[in-house]
């Protein structure tokens, strides 16, 4: 279940707020001598103020890959080249853009309950299976059920923290 929260950070950490970070750029790959690389492996990447990323490949000619690969992501972003370097201005999002983030973000929550009740039942026929075994009895198979109940609303709970954070984000100009 942890893992599945981690991987929700991961996610939000990839849905653009109007404001520059780094994670925006988690999932771009480059094509770097014919091998899927992340851009954070072939560039330095930085934030010299809210609103823009720099982007300072250690070659050169990464630089027309670098941007090939920004442009295809669905990042919606337009990255500048001077020559030595790209930067991104992330331009601020529009009310109807940020309504359509947060039905994102939203979609995410949902799929990540989803995951954390599928563990749950998994522990639970894990459960049954024991009981119907006889190493447990059927208290002990009550008591235990119980017990991940909690852990999953616990999750849950923590799911939706992670959500309501994520969509103050998007909502804040």
């Amino acid at each position: 279940m942890n893992t599945v929260i981690d991987h929700l950070k991961r996610e939000y950490g990839a849905v653009r707020t109007g404001r520059a970070s780094l994670s925006l750029l988690d999932n771009i790959v480059v094509d770097y001598y014919g091998t899927p690389t992340p851009v954070n492996q072939v560039a330095a990447l930085g934030c010299p103020d809210p609103q823009t990323i720099s982007i300072s490949p250690w070659e050169q000619k990464m630089i027309p890959h670098i941007e090939k690969a920004i442009r295809k992501s669905d990042l919606d972003l337009t990255p500048n080249n001077d020559g030595k370097a790209i930067r991104i201005t992330i331009p601020p999002l529009s009310e109807e853009r940020r309504k359509q983030l947060v039905k994102v973000v939203k979609k995410k929550a949902e799929e990540s309950r989803v995951a954390v009740r599928n563990i749950r039942r998994e522990f639970n026929e894990e459960l049954k299976k024991l009981e119907k075994d006889k190493h447990i009895s059927e208290d002990e198979t009550k008591k235990s059920q119980e017990e991940v109940q909690k852990v999953t609303d616990s999750f849950v709970k923590l799911v939706d923290e992670v959500l309501a954070h994520k969509e103050k984000e998007i909502m804040e100009v």
